[in-house]
Protein backbone atom coordinates (compact mmCIF):
# COMPACT_ATOMS: atom_id res chain seq x y z
CA UNK A 1 0.00 0.00 0.00
CA UNK A 2 2.76 2.51 0.87
CA UNK A 3 4.54 1.55 -2.43
CA UNK A 4 1.02 2.66 -4.20
CA UNK A 5 1.28 5.85 -2.44
CA UNK A 6 4.84 6.54 -3.04
CA UNK A 7 4.51 5.95 -6.84
CA UNK A 8 0.88 8.30 -6.92
CA UNK A 9 3.01 11.13 -4.88
CA UNK A 10 6.04 10.46 -7.33
CA UNK A 11 3.79 10.40 -9.91
CA UNK A 12 2.26 14.00 -9.43
CA UNK A 13 5.48 15.83 -8.20
CA UNK A 14 6.76 14.65 -11.67
CA UNK A 15 3.40 15.79 -13.51
CA UNK A 16 3.53 19.73 -11.25
CA UNK A 17 7.32 19.83 -12.32
CA UNK A 18 6.56 18.80 -15.69
CA UNK A 19 3.57 21.84 -16.04
CA UNK A 20 6.02 24.20 -14.78
CA UNK A 21 8.90 23.58 -16.74
CA UNK A 22 6.44 23.96 -19.61
CA UNK A 23 5.10 27.26 -18.27
CA UNK A 24 9.30 28.09 -17.28
CA UNK A 25 9.67 27.39 -20.77
CA UNK A 26 7.34 29.04 -23.00
CA UNK A 27 6.99 32.11 -20.42
CA UNK A 28 10.87 32.61 -20.23
CA UNK A 29 12.87 30.36 -22.44
CA UNK A 30 11.29 31.61 -25.69
CA UNK A 31 10.94 34.75 -25.15
CA UNK A 32 14.71 34.84 -24.16
CA UNK A 33 15.56 33.05 -27.10
CA UNK A 34 13.44 35.33 -29.21
CA UNK A 35 15.11 38.40 -27.40
CA UNK A 36 18.77 37.04 -28.08
CA UNK A 37 18.28 36.39 -31.69
CA UNK A 38 16.38 40.45 -32.23
CA UNK A 39 19.22 41.69 -30.69
CA UNK A 40 22.40 39.46 -32.74
CA UNK A 41 20.63 40.87 -35.50
CA UNK A 42 20.62 44.82 -34.57
CA UNK A 43 17.10 45.28 -33.16
CA UNK A 44 16.68 46.81 -29.66
CA UNK A 45 14.05 48.87 -28.03
CA UNK A 46 12.32 50.19 -24.57
CA UNK A 47 13.74 47.78 -22.00
CA UNK A 48 10.93 45.20 -21.05
CA UNK A 49 9.57 44.15 -17.47
CA UNK A 50 8.90 40.65 -16.63
CA UNK A 51 5.81 39.37 -16.91
CA UNK A 52 4.71 42.67 -18.48
CA UNK A 53 6.75 43.56 -21.12
CA UNK A 54 6.33 47.43 -22.01
CA UNK A 55 2.42 47.27 -20.89
CA UNK A 56 2.42 49.34 -18.01
CA UNK A 57 4.82 52.22 -20.05
CA UNK A 58 1.77 51.99 -22.72
CA UNK A 59 -0.75 52.51 -20.29
CA UNK A 60 0.51 55.15 -18.14
CA UNK A 61 1.67 56.95 -21.43
CA UNK A 62 -1.79 56.20 -23.15
CA UNK A 63 -4.00 57.75 -20.02
CA UNK A 64 -1.29 60.98 -19.22
CA UNK A 65 -1.98 61.46 -22.95
CA UNK A 66 -5.93 61.33 -22.74
CA UNK A 67 -5.98 63.29 -19.94
CA UNK A 68 -4.10 66.41 -21.75
CA UNK A 69 -6.94 65.96 -24.76
CA UNK A 70 -9.75 65.81 -22.48
CA UNK A 71 -8.59 69.47 -21.09
CA UNK A 72 -7.87 70.86 -24.17
CA UNK A 73 -10.31 72.84 -26.37
CA UNK A 74 -13.57 71.33 -27.66
CA UNK A 75 -13.61 72.24 -31.48
CA UNK A 76 -9.75 72.28 -31.73
CA UNK A 77 -9.25 69.97 -34.51
CA UNK A 78 -5.64 68.56 -35.89
CA UNK A 79 -5.44 65.80 -38.44
CA UNK A 80 -1.76 65.16 -36.81
CA UNK A 81 -3.24 62.50 -34.66
CA UNK A 82 -0.27 59.79 -34.80
CA UNK A 83 0.84 61.25 -30.77
CA UNK A 84 -2.52 60.65 -29.56
CA UNK A 85 -3.66 57.83 -31.13
CA UNK A 86 -0.62 55.74 -30.27
CA UNK A 87 1.36 58.14 -28.10
CA UNK A 88 3.63 55.30 -26.83
CA UNK A 89 5.23 54.86 -30.16
CA UNK A 90 5.13 58.32 -31.21
CA UNK A 91 7.58 58.77 -28.21
CA UNK A 92 10.07 55.67 -28.71
CA UNK A 93 10.33 56.37 -32.22
CA UNK A 94 11.99 59.58 -30.93
CA UNK A 95 14.23 57.31 -28.84
CA UNK A 96 14.69 54.75 -30.62
CA UNK A 97 13.93 55.71 -34.39
CA UNK A 98 10.94 54.24 -37.02
CA UNK A 99 12.49 50.44 -36.36
CA UNK A 100 12.72 49.04 -32.85
CA UNK A 101 11.79 46.15 -30.65
CA UNK A 102 8.88 46.68 -27.89
CA UNK A 103 7.33 43.76 -25.83
CA UNK A 104 3.58 42.98 -25.20
CA UNK A 105 3.58 41.08 -21.77
CA UNK A 106 6.04 38.25 -23.05
CA UNK A 107 5.77 38.75 -26.90
CA UNK A 108 8.38 40.74 -28.42
CA UNK A 109 7.56 42.89 -31.86
CA UNK A 110 9.15 44.08 -34.37
CA UNK A 111 7.63 47.97 -35.01
CA UNK A 112 7.94 49.36 -38.53
CA UNK A 113 7.16 52.65 -39.36
CA UNK A 114 10.05 53.10 -41.96
CA UNK A 115 8.13 52.11 -45.69
CA UNK A 116 11.65 51.75 -47.18
CA UNK A 117 12.09 48.95 -44.08
CA UNK A 118 9.09 47.35 -44.61
CA UNK A 119 9.63 47.28 -48.82
CA UNK A 120 13.00 45.56 -48.28
CA UNK A 121 11.34 42.64 -45.89
CA UNK A 122 8.42 42.10 -47.71
CA UNK A 123 10.11 41.93 -51.34
CA UNK A 124 9.71 38.47 -53.01
CA UNK A 125 6.94 37.49 -49.62
CA UNK A 126 3.83 35.60 -50.93
CA UNK A 127 0.75 36.25 -48.89
CA UNK A 128 0.39 32.87 -47.84
CA UNK A 129 3.61 33.14 -46.77
CA UNK A 130 2.86 35.75 -44.03
CA UNK A 131 1.09 34.62 -40.51
CA UNK A 132 -0.44 36.32 -37.88
CA UNK A 133 0.67 36.56 -34.47
CA UNK A 134 0.01 33.67 -32.35
CA UNK A 135 -1.10 36.24 -29.47
CA UNK A 136 -3.79 38.26 -31.68
CA UNK A 137 -5.10 34.61 -33.26
CA UNK A 138 -6.06 33.39 -29.29
CA UNK A 139 -7.06 36.70 -28.62
CA UNK A 140 -9.45 37.55 -30.95
CA UNK A 141 -10.75 34.33 -31.81
CA UNK A 142 -14.15 35.08 -30.57
CA UNK A 143 -14.60 38.05 -33.19
CA UNK A 144 -12.71 36.45 -36.14
CA UNK A 145 -12.53 32.60 -35.36
CA UNK A 146 -10.62 31.65 -38.58
CA UNK A 147 -11.45 33.52 -40.89
CA UNK A 148 -9.66 35.47 -43.51
CA UNK A 149 -7.76 38.19 -41.80
CA UNK A 150 -6.71 34.96 -39.58
CA UNK A 151 -5.80 32.13 -41.33
CA UNK A 152 -2.76 31.55 -43.24
CA UNK A 153 -0.01 29.33 -45.66
CA UNK A 154 -2.79 26.87 -47.47
CA UNK A 155 -5.85 27.70 -45.78
CA UNK A 156 -5.13 30.90 -46.67
CA UNK A 157 -5.18 30.41 -50.36
CA UNK A 158 -8.38 28.13 -49.97
CA UNK A 159 -10.11 30.58 -48.28
CA UNK A 160 -9.36 33.03 -50.88
CA UNK A 161 -10.70 31.11 -53.80
CA UNK A 162 -13.55 30.56 -52.68
CA UNK A 163 -14.28 34.07 -50.95
CA UNK A 164 -12.36 36.24 -54.50
CA UNK A 165 -16.03 35.11 -56.76
CA UNK A 166 -17.99 37.58 -54.44
CA UNK A 167 -16.43 40.63 -55.14
CA UNK A 168 -16.71 40.53 -59.22
CA UNK A 169 -18.21 43.59 -60.85
CA UNK A 170 -21.49 41.33 -61.59
CA UNK A 171 -22.09 40.90 -58.07
CA UNK A 172 -21.07 44.30 -56.83
CA UNK A 173 -23.22 45.67 -59.14
CA UNK A 174 -26.66 43.52 -57.83
CA UNK A 175 -25.82 44.68 -54.37
CA UNK A 176 -25.77 48.57 -55.43
CA UNK A 177 -29.46 48.89 -55.46
CA UNK A 178 -29.77 47.52 -52.18
CA UNK A 179 -27.19 49.57 -50.53
CA UNK A 180 -29.22 53.00 -52.32
CA UNK A 181 -32.44 51.69 -50.54
CA UNK A 182 -31.04 51.47 -47.11
CA UNK A 183 -29.31 54.64 -47.36
CA UNK A 184 -32.34 56.27 -48.75
CA UNK A 185 -34.34 54.79 -45.45
CA UNK A 186 -31.45 56.84 -43.47
CA UNK A 187 -31.81 59.88 -45.19
CA UNK A 188 -35.59 59.99 -45.08
CA UNK A 189 -34.85 59.75 -40.87
CA UNK A 190 -32.68 62.27 -41.03
CA UNK A 191 -34.94 64.62 -42.84
CA UNK A 192 -38.38 63.92 -40.43
CA UNK A 193 -35.53 64.64 -37.38
CA UNK A 194 -34.73 68.16 -39.32
CA UNK A 195 -38.21 69.13 -39.92
CA UNK A 196 -38.82 68.56 -36.17
CA UNK A 197 -35.94 71.19 -35.35
CA UNK A 198 -33.33 68.85 -34.55
CA UNK A 199 -30.91 69.66 -37.08
CA UNK A 200 -27.88 67.96 -35.19
CA UNK A 201 -27.44 64.79 -35.66
CA UNK A 202 -24.97 61.80 -34.10
CA UNK A 203 -23.63 61.01 -37.71
CA UNK A 204 -21.11 58.09 -36.33
CA UNK A 205 -23.47 55.88 -34.76
CA UNK A 206 -26.39 56.54 -37.79
CA UNK A 207 -23.55 55.83 -40.64
CA UNK A 208 -22.28 52.67 -38.19
CA UNK A 209 -25.94 51.40 -37.86
CA UNK A 210 -26.91 51.62 -42.07
CA UNK A 211 -23.69 49.69 -43.26
CA UNK A 212 -24.91 46.87 -40.24
CA UNK A 213 -27.86 46.62 -42.16
CA UNK A 214 -26.27 47.18 -45.49
CA UNK A 215 -23.62 44.40 -45.10
CA UNK A 216 -26.61 42.21 -43.59
CA UNK A 217 -28.58 42.97 -46.74
CA UNK A 218 -26.20 42.45 -49.75
CA UNK A 219 -23.72 40.18 -48.30
CA UNK A 220 -25.91 37.51 -46.04
CA UNK A 221 -29.67 38.54 -47.14
CA UNK A 222 -30.51 38.78 -43.36
CA UNK A 223 -33.84 40.33 -42.68
CA UNK A 224 -33.62 43.41 -40.41
CA UNK A 225 -34.04 41.53 -37.43
CA UNK A 226 -31.60 39.06 -37.57
CA UNK A 227 -29.22 41.93 -38.94
CA UNK A 228 -29.21 44.20 -35.91
CA UNK A 229 -28.78 41.58 -33.70
CA UNK A 230 -25.63 40.26 -35.44
CA UNK A 231 -24.74 44.07 -35.33
CA UNK A 232 -25.19 44.83 -31.45
CA UNK A 233 -23.70 41.58 -30.12
CA UNK A 234 -20.49 42.02 -32.69
CA UNK A 235 -20.05 45.82 -31.29
CA UNK A 236 -20.76 44.47 -27.66
CA UNK A 237 -17.67 42.23 -28.15
CA UNK A 238 -15.42 44.63 -30.05
CA UNK A 239 -16.11 47.03 -27.02
CA UNK A 240 -14.99 43.86 -24.36
CA UNK A 241 -12.35 42.83 -26.10
CA UNK A 242 -10.77 46.26 -27.17
CA UNK A 243 -12.28 49.10 -24.78
CA UNK A 244 -11.03 47.50 -21.76
CA UNK A 245 -7.45 47.30 -19.70
CA UNK A 246 -6.81 43.52 -20.94
CA UNK A 247 -3.40 42.03 -20.77
CA UNK A 248 -2.72 40.65 -24.02
CA UNK A 249 0.45 38.62 -24.13
CA UNK A 250 0.84 38.06 -20.60
CA UNK A 251 1.29 34.82 -19.31
CA UNK A 252 -2.35 33.46 -17.51
CA UNK A 253 -3.20 37.22 -18.67
CA UNK A 254 -6.75 36.05 -19.70
CA UNK A 255 -7.50 35.41 -16.60
CA UNK A 256 -6.28 38.36 -15.27
CA UNK A 257 -9.39 39.71 -16.89
CA UNK A 258 -11.65 36.64 -16.81
CA UNK A 259 -14.98 37.97 -16.73
CA UNK A 260 -14.73 39.93 -20.07
CA UNK A 261 -12.76 37.01 -21.52
CA UNK A 262 -16.04 34.86 -20.94
CA UNK A 263 -18.34 37.38 -22.31
CA UNK A 264 -16.50 37.63 -25.15
CA UNK A 265 -16.59 33.77 -26.02
CA UNK A 266 -20.32 33.82 -24.76
CA UNK A 267 -21.27 36.82 -27.80
CA UNK A 268 -19.12 34.45 -30.25
CA UNK A 269 -21.11 31.48 -29.68
CA UNK A 270 -24.28 33.34 -29.88
CA UNK A 271 -23.09 35.35 -32.86
CA UNK A 272 -22.18 31.63 -34.65
CA UNK A 273 -24.99 29.68 -33.73
CA UNK A 274 -27.31 32.73 -35.28
CA UNK A 275 -24.97 32.63 -38.17
CA UNK A 276 -24.95 28.78 -38.23
CA UNK A 277 -29.08 28.84 -38.50
CA UNK A 278 -28.94 31.45 -41.46
CA UNK A 279 -26.22 28.96 -43.31
CA UNK A 280 -28.46 26.25 -42.80
CA UNK A 281 -31.48 27.20 -43.84
CA UNK A 282 -29.61 28.43 -46.97
CA UNK A 283 -28.49 24.95 -47.51
CA UNK A 284 -31.61 23.60 -47.19
CA UNK A 285 -33.24 26.29 -49.67
CA UNK A 286 -30.03 25.41 -52.25
CA UNK A 287 -30.90 21.79 -51.74
CA UNK A 288 -34.38 21.80 -52.36
CA UNK A 289 -33.58 23.77 -55.61
CA UNK A 290 -31.06 21.05 -56.59
CA UNK A 291 -28.52 23.39 -55.56
CA UNK A 292 -29.12 26.31 -57.73
CA UNK A 293 -30.41 30.04 -55.70
CA UNK A 294 -29.55 33.55 -57.17
CA UNK A 295 -25.63 34.04 -56.01
CA UNK A 296 -26.90 38.22 -54.93
CA UNK A 297 -24.87 38.17 -51.73
CA UNK A 298 -21.62 36.63 -50.34
CA UNK A 299 -23.37 34.12 -49.06
CA UNK A 300 -25.02 32.76 -52.11
CA UNK A 301 -21.77 33.26 -53.71
CA UNK A 302 -19.63 31.32 -51.09
CA UNK A 303 -22.09 28.31 -50.98
CA UNK A 304 -22.09 27.78 -54.73
CA UNK A 305 -18.57 27.94 -54.67
CA UNK A 306 -18.79 24.94 -52.29
CA UNK A 307 -20.95 23.52 -54.12
CA UNK A 308 -19.72 23.65 -57.30
CA UNK A 309 -15.71 23.24 -56.55
CA UNK A 310 -16.13 21.19 -53.18
CA UNK A 311 -13.28 19.13 -54.07
CA UNK A 312 -11.42 18.14 -50.94
CA UNK A 313 -8.81 20.41 -50.11
CA UNK A 314 -11.10 23.66 -51.33
CA UNK A 315 -14.33 23.04 -49.82
CA UNK A 316 -14.69 25.30 -46.33
CA UNK A 317 -16.51 23.48 -43.97
CA UNK A 318 -19.45 24.99 -42.30
CA UNK A 319 -17.33 25.73 -39.33
CA UNK A 320 -15.03 27.94 -41.66
CA UNK A 321 -18.07 29.42 -43.08
CA UNK A 322 -19.40 31.12 -39.62
CA UNK A 323 -16.17 32.36 -39.03
CA UNK A 324 -16.19 33.87 -42.84
CA UNK A 325 -19.23 35.66 -42.28
CA UNK A 326 -18.44 36.66 -38.97
CA UNK A 327 -15.34 38.43 -39.92
CA UNK A 328 -17.31 39.70 -43.34
CA UNK A 329 -19.70 41.10 -41.24
CA UNK A 330 -17.55 43.21 -39.03
CA UNK A 331 -14.91 44.10 -41.70
CA UNK A 332 -17.89 44.68 -44.35
CA UNK A 333 -19.64 47.36 -42.47
CA UNK A 334 -16.84 49.04 -39.40
CA UNK A 335 -14.38 50.00 -42.46
CA UNK A 336 -16.49 51.59 -44.78
CA UNK A 337 -19.15 53.57 -42.27
CA UNK A 338 -15.95 55.11 -40.67
CA UNK A 339 -14.08 55.81 -43.74
CA UNK A 340 -17.70 57.67 -44.51
CA UNK A 341 -17.41 59.34 -41.50
CA UNK A 342 -14.11 60.42 -41.06
CA UNK A 343 -14.90 62.11 -44.62
CA UNK A 344 -17.86 63.73 -43.33
CA UNK A 345 -15.90 65.61 -40.77
CA UNK A 346 -13.48 66.97 -43.53
CA UNK A 347 -15.94 67.88 -45.51
CA UNK A 348 -17.72 69.96 -42.73
CA UNK A 349 -14.50 71.33 -42.20
CA UNK A 350 -13.54 72.13 -45.71
CA UNK A 351 -17.23 72.88 -47.31
CA UNK A 352 -15.12 74.22 -50.73
CA UNK A 353 -15.14 70.16 -51.32
CA UNK A 354 -18.40 69.78 -50.25
CA UNK A 355 -19.35 71.83 -53.23
CA UNK A 356 -16.56 70.30 -55.92
CA UNK A 357 -18.18 66.71 -55.01
CA UNK A 358 -22.05 67.70 -55.55
CA UNK A 359 -20.93 69.56 -59.03
CA UNK A 360 -19.23 66.22 -60.13
CA UNK A 361 -21.98 64.32 -59.07
CA UNK A 362 -24.26 66.34 -60.96
CA UNK A 363 -22.04 65.96 -64.34
CA UNK A 364 -21.83 61.97 -63.54
CA UNK A 365 -25.35 61.19 -62.49
CA UNK A 366 -27.80 64.20 -62.97
CA UNK A 367 -30.70 63.54 -61.84
CA UNK A 368 -30.78 59.52 -62.62
CA UNK A 369 -30.37 56.74 -60.36
CA UNK A 370 -27.45 56.07 -58.74
CA UNK A 371 -25.26 52.73 -59.82
CA UNK A 372 -22.25 51.08 -59.29
CA UNK A 373 -21.28 51.64 -63.36
CA UNK A 374 -21.96 55.39 -62.77
CA UNK A 375 -20.20 56.12 -59.05
CA UNK A 376 -16.92 54.43 -60.56
CA UNK A 377 -16.61 57.55 -62.37
CA UNK A 378 -16.55 59.53 -59.36
CA UNK A 379 -12.55 60.75 -59.91
CA UNK A 380 -13.11 63.67 -57.49
CA UNK A 381 -15.19 61.57 -54.93
CA UNK A 382 -12.05 58.90 -55.40
CA UNK A 383 -9.37 61.51 -54.04
CA UNK A 384 -11.48 62.31 -51.04
CA UNK A 385 -11.82 58.91 -50.01
CA UNK A 386 -7.92 58.43 -50.70
CA UNK A 387 -6.88 61.71 -48.19
CA UNK A 388 -9.07 60.63 -45.66
CA UNK A 389 -7.68 56.60 -45.17
CA UNK A 390 -4.62 58.85 -45.28
CA UNK A 391 -5.07 60.93 -42.54
CA UNK A 392 -7.08 58.54 -41.01
CA UNK A 393 -6.81 55.04 -41.86
CA UNK A 394 -9.58 53.19 -40.73
CA UNK A 395 -7.29 50.19 -40.18
CA UNK A 396 -4.45 51.91 -38.48
CA UNK A 397 -2.07 49.05 -37.92
CA UNK A 398 -0.80 46.16 -39.85
CA UNK A 399 0.28 42.68 -37.54
CA UNK A 400 2.28 40.01 -39.31
CA UNK A 401 4.20 36.89 -38.09
CA UNK A 402 7.30 36.15 -39.58
CA UNK A 403 7.02 32.23 -41.26
CA UNK A 404 10.95 31.86 -41.91
CA UNK A 405 14.27 33.60 -41.80
CA UNK A 406 13.30 37.18 -43.64
CA UNK A 407 16.92 38.67 -44.75
CA UNK A 408 17.09 42.25 -44.47
CA UNK A 409 20.68 42.93 -45.34
CA UNK A 410 24.26 41.49 -45.37
CA UNK A 411 24.54 41.58 -41.46
CA UNK A 412 20.55 41.13 -39.99
CA UNK A 413 17.50 38.64 -40.57
CA UNK A 414 14.56 39.03 -39.22
CA UNK A 415 13.66 35.80 -37.21
CA UNK A 416 11.21 32.57 -37.71
CA UNK A 417 8.52 33.64 -35.49
CA UNK A 418 9.09 37.13 -35.24
CA UNK A 419 6.09 39.46 -34.74
CA UNK A 420 5.61 42.28 -37.08
CA UNK A 421 3.25 45.64 -35.78
CA UNK A 422 3.18 47.95 -38.95
CA UNK A 423 2.22 51.87 -37.61
CA UNK A 424 0.08 52.62 -40.92
CA UNK A 425 -0.95 56.08 -38.66
CA UNK A 426 2.79 56.82 -38.42
CA UNK A 427 3.58 56.45 -41.72
CA UNK A 428 1.05 58.19 -43.67
CA UNK A 429 1.88 61.32 -41.36
CA UNK A 430 5.48 61.23 -41.93
CA UNK A 431 6.83 64.61 -43.38
CA UNK A 432 9.78 62.98 -44.87
CA UNK A 433 7.80 61.04 -47.71
CA UNK A 434 4.98 63.55 -47.88
CA UNK A 435 6.46 67.13 -47.50
CA UNK A 436 5.92 69.79 -45.10
CA UNK A 437 1.71 69.77 -45.62
CA UNK A 438 1.08 65.93 -44.50
CA UNK A 439 -1.16 66.83 -42.10
CA UNK A 440 -3.81 69.21 -44.46
CA UNK A 441 -6.50 67.56 -46.24
CA UNK A 442 -5.38 68.21 -49.66
CA UNK A 443 -7.25 65.28 -52.17
CA UNK A 444 -5.62 66.58 -54.88
CA UNK A 445 -2.97 64.87 -54.30
CA UNK A 446 -4.42 61.98 -55.62
CA UNK A 447 -5.15 63.21 -58.91
CA UNK A 448 -2.39 61.74 -60.84
CA UNK A 449 -0.87 59.39 -58.42
CA UNK A 450 -2.57 56.54 -56.68
CA UNK A 451 0.23 56.73 -53.96
CA UNK A 452 -0.97 60.75 -53.45
CA UNK A 453 3.01 61.62 -54.31
CA UNK A 454 4.53 59.50 -51.36
CA UNK A 455 8.07 59.23 -51.84
CA UNK A 456 7.60 55.62 -51.09
CA UNK A 457 4.73 53.75 -52.00
CA UNK A 458 5.19 51.24 -49.05
CA UNK A 459 4.32 54.55 -47.28
CA UNK A 460 0.33 54.60 -48.51
CA UNK A 461 -1.19 51.38 -46.97
CA UNK A 462 -4.93 52.15 -46.82
CA UNK A 463 -5.97 48.34 -47.44
CA UNK A 464 -2.92 46.68 -46.19
CA UNK A 465 0.08 45.18 -48.69
CA UNK A 466 1.02 42.40 -50.71
CA UNK A 467 -1.05 39.27 -51.33
CA UNK A 468 -2.85 39.79 -48.16
CA UNK A 469 -4.54 43.53 -49.24
CA UNK A 470 -7.88 43.77 -48.31
CA UNK A 471 -10.45 41.51 -50.67
CA UNK A 472 -13.89 43.25 -50.03
CA UNK A 473 -11.72 47.19 -51.57
CA UNK A 474 -13.78 47.09 -54.60
CA UNK A 475 -16.78 46.62 -52.32
CA UNK A 476 -15.93 49.41 -49.72
CA UNK A 477 -15.23 51.75 -52.66
CA UNK A 478 -18.22 51.55 -53.98
CA UNK A 479 -20.48 51.43 -50.61
CA UNK A 480 -18.36 54.82 -50.06
CA UNK A 481 -19.34 56.36 -53.03
CA UNK A 482 -23.08 55.35 -53.19
CA UNK A 483 -23.62 56.42 -49.64
CA UNK A 484 -21.64 59.65 -49.69
CA UNK A 485 -23.20 60.75 -52.96
CA UNK A 486 -27.00 60.28 -51.80
CA UNK A 487 -25.96 62.40 -48.33
CA UNK A 488 -24.45 65.07 -50.56
CA UNK A 489 -27.22 65.00 -52.86
CA UNK A 490 -29.39 66.22 -49.79
CA UNK A 491 -27.99 68.36 -47.38
CA UNK A 492 -24.78 70.28 -46.64
CA UNK A 493 -23.44 70.27 -43.23
CA UNK A 494 -21.17 71.19 -40.58
CA UNK A 495 -19.60 70.79 -37.81
CA UNK A 496 -21.20 70.85 -34.40
CA UNK A 497 -20.27 72.88 -31.49
CA UNK A 498 -20.56 70.08 -28.94
CA UNK A 499 -18.07 67.52 -31.61
CA UNK A 500 -15.05 66.57 -29.68
CA UNK A 501 -11.94 65.79 -31.62
CA UNK A 502 -10.90 62.13 -30.11
CA UNK A 503 -9.76 59.99 -32.74
CA UNK A 504 -9.07 56.44 -30.93
CA UNK A 505 -8.36 53.09 -31.52
CA UNK A 506 -10.79 49.97 -30.96
CA UNK A 507 -9.31 48.08 -33.04
CA UNK A 508 -10.35 50.48 -35.74
CA UNK A 509 -9.76 54.06 -35.83
CA UNK A 510 -13.11 55.94 -34.69
CA UNK A 511 -14.15 59.66 -33.31
CA UNK A 512 -14.30 57.95 -29.60
CA UNK A 513 -17.07 60.78 -28.62
CA UNK A 514 -18.99 60.63 -31.62
CA UNK A 515 -19.69 63.05 -34.40
CA UNK A 516 -22.11 65.50 -34.30
CA UNK A 517 -23.03 67.39 -37.44
CA UNK A 518 -25.70 70.60 -38.35
CA UNK A 519 -27.17 68.83 -41.42
CA UNK A 520 -29.08 71.02 -43.80
CA UNK A 521 -31.66 70.05 -46.18
CA UNK A 522 -30.82 71.31 -49.69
Amino acid sequence: MENIVEVLVFAMVAFVSFLLWRVLYSCWVLPIRAYRKLVVNGFSGPPPSFPLGNIVDMKKTKKKTESCLSSSSPLTVSNDIHSSVFPYFAQWQKDHGKVFMYWLGTEPFVYIADPEFLKKISAGVMGKSWGKPNVFKNDRKPMFGDGLVMVEGDDWVRHRHVITPAFSPSNLKAMSSMMVDTTRSMLDRWTDLINNGKPEIEIEREIVSTAGEIIAKTSFGMNYANGRMVFKKLRAMQETLFKSNRYVGVPFGKYMCLGQNLEAEKLGKEIDALLLSIIIDRKRSMAENGGCQEQQNLLGVLLAENHVDGSKGKKLSTRELVDECKTFFFGGHETTALAITWSLLLLAMHPMWQHELREEIKQVIGDGEIDATMVARLKKMGWVMNEVLRLYPTAPNVQRQVRGDIRVDQDSIIPDGTNIWIDVVAMHHDREFWGEDVNEFKPERFKDDLHGGCQNKMGYLPFGFGGRMCVGRNLSAMEYKIVLSMILTRFSFSLSPNYTHLPSVMLSLRPMQGLPLIMKPL
